[in-house]
């Protein structure tokens, strides 16, 4: 278990919140319009308290930013949470659906359309998720300008680390605007005329993440994140490197070039270079997958990244499991279910779900067939029989279905930890955001597009589960990384990447996808209205 004295006083040191820094959010209405910032927390301090010592400007601009890695409110969080990134990067891709089940989950036909690929500017998840992530980066800016008015109180070095921190968590997150909205603004100030807000094309906003990891990796504590002490759950070193690997990789998609130019090819080498630095870091694969995902997994050799998690000391919810589990599989945890999230047919495929030949992995990552609880014993329904799940019975719509309730293999992945509370959002499993398998299939792919022999990492990963070997392939490794990584939001990534992006939904009613408009999300009606300078994504 996680040290209880060191714990207490990491979240005490995490939680303290200055009142500047996270007061000033009138700051860019633009982009923040409609967003909650505006709140008035009760356990503020008022500023002449905040910036008086390192300890205090510390935790008011670099600490209490990890307050928003996680979150416990609808589009809050980069994981964990409902409604915001990770739903665009689940539900946008043919991972997992959430059917319309009778008078449950149409919401508006919001799920409906997110698998359609059908949504549009006023959607609720691509709104949510463009004001969570700028939120966070209005939030750097403030410290960033906080501590650079306060940098008497630090020496050069510690103002050097502190300003690199925030630097690459701010990096971090214009990445994931990049991927998901392409051309965005860049801003790093904190407060900005609306008129004086512009657009950058998708290829600045890569080369300014880039630039900003580059230019403030060295000063980064090299450390684990993923381990007790002092940098538990924060950007370090082997974090900016992982980003950095994935921004290389997927560089062509970023910056529309191809895949076989000598440019592309330069980026793939350099991905292979941070994928070895990892390496030599020391991480390394866990001798049994479910290790990741267990309750105290602070920890693990393998995990990168991840949201930490405490059913006592933190707010951060879990809530993607029991968003999909069967009300009665929920309660026989002594959770509170429902009933939605399901996997879909393309996934059952990939899985060999059905055959003789089905991965071993589908069963750490789904619940399928007859429900049994913790002590093996069986779950029933609610009219007291057998509770199955029937994967192959998932449908867009099951109103009109006898597996209305049961349709669907749902979500696994984490140990159930016995002691969560709230209804089982809160619990003892950090959130994995990166982990070191995805390192090697990185390195795998990168090998491959370069001509080079990377069967070694593609083979390590399939070894765990003494699985044969298969032909070492892009597309076998597109899919095994579905059946590595699945649950952990890099689908719809990794089919734009290898050029398949598109909904599984073939109804009259199917989005002509040809122009390949559907790779980015909209950019939300709202901030079009308020932002002449700003122009909507094409297809929109």
């Amino acid at each position: 278990m996680k040290n209880s004295a060191y714990k207490y006083n990491k979240v005490r040191e995490i939680m303290v919140k200055g009142i500047l820094p996270f007061c000033l959010m009138v700051v860019l209405p633009l982009i923040l319009s409609s967003c909650s910032l505006e709140e008035k927390p009760r356990d503020q301090i008022p500023e002449e308290m905040a910036y008086t010592t390192k300890e205090t400007l510390f935790q008011n601009t670099v600490a209490t930013l990890y307050n928003y890695i996680g979150g416990h409110v609808d589009g809050e969080g980069l994981q964990g949470t409902c409604r915001g990134v990770y739903d665009l990067q689940t539900f946008g891709s043919d991972e997992a659906m959430l059917p319309t089940r009778g008078g449950d989950w149409y919401d508006g036909g919001m799920w409906q359309e997110m698998y359609k690929h059908s949504w549009s500017a006023g959607h609720e998840l691509v709104s949510k998720s463009w004001m969570y992530l700028y939120k966070v980066i209005t939030l750097c800016n403030t410290s960033l300008e906080v501590l650079e008015t306060h940098k008497s109180l630090l020496t050069p070095s510690e103002l050097e680390e502190y300003q690199a921190e925030v630097h690459a968590l701010r990096a971090i997150y214009y990445w994931y605007l990049l991927d998901l909205f392409g051309n965005v603004p860049i801003v790093t100030s904190a407060s900005i005329p609306i008129k004086d807000v512009k657009q950058s094309p998708r290829s600045e906003v890569f080369k300014f993440c880039v630039s900003e990891l580059d230019e403030h990796i060295d000063a980064l504590a090299p450390e684990k994140s993923c381990a007790e002490g002092d940098y538990y759950g924060r950007v370090t070193m082997p974090v900016a490197c992982f980003v950095l690997a994935k921004l290389m990789l997927n560089a062509p998609v970023y910056l529309s070039i191809s895949n076989e130019s000598q440019e592309a090819k330069a980026y793939y080498k350099r991905c292979i270079e941070l994928c070895d630095l990892l390496g030599e870091m020391g991480f390394k694969l866990e001798d049994y997958y479910s290790d990741c995902f267990a309750v105290h997994n602070h920890n693990s050799v393998e995990n990168i990244f991840s949201i930490p998690m405490d059913d006592f000391f933190y707010t951060n919810h879990q809530e993607n499991i029991i968003r999909s589990l069967h009300y009665r599989h929920a309660a026989a945890f002594g959770f509170v279910g429902e009933n939605g999230t399901s996997a879909t047919q393309r996934v059952l495929d990939i899985y060999g779900y059905g055959t003789d030949d089905v991965d071993p992995r589908f069963y750490y990552n789904f619940y399928a067939d007859e429900v049994i609880d913790l002590e093996m014993g069986p779950v029933t329904d609610r009219t007291g029989n057998q509770l199955i799940y029937y994967p192959r019975e998932v449908a867009l719509d099951l109103s009109n279905s006898p597996y209305k309730e049961t349709a669907g293999a749902r979500m696994r992945k984490y140990e159930i930890d016995r002691n969560g509370t709230k209804d089982g959002k809160l619990i003892d499993n950090d959130i994995v955001l990166f982990r070191y398998s995805d390192v090697l299939l990185m390195r795998a792919e990168a090998k491959l597009r370069v001509g080079l022999d990377g069967h070694e990492d593609y083979d390590a990963v399939r070894q765990r589960f003494w699985l044969p070997k298969r032909p070492y392939t892009l597309q076998n490794l597109l899919d095994e990384r579905m059946l590595e990584l699945c649950w952990e939001g890099w689908r719809r990534q990794d089919l734009i990447r290898f050029g398949q992006y598109r909904s599984l939904y073939d109804g009259p009613d199917a989005v002509d996808e040809s122009d390949g408009h559907t790779t980015l999300f909209p950019i939300p009606s709202s901030i079009c209205v308020l932002a002449p300078n700003i122009e909507q994504n094409p297809g929109y």
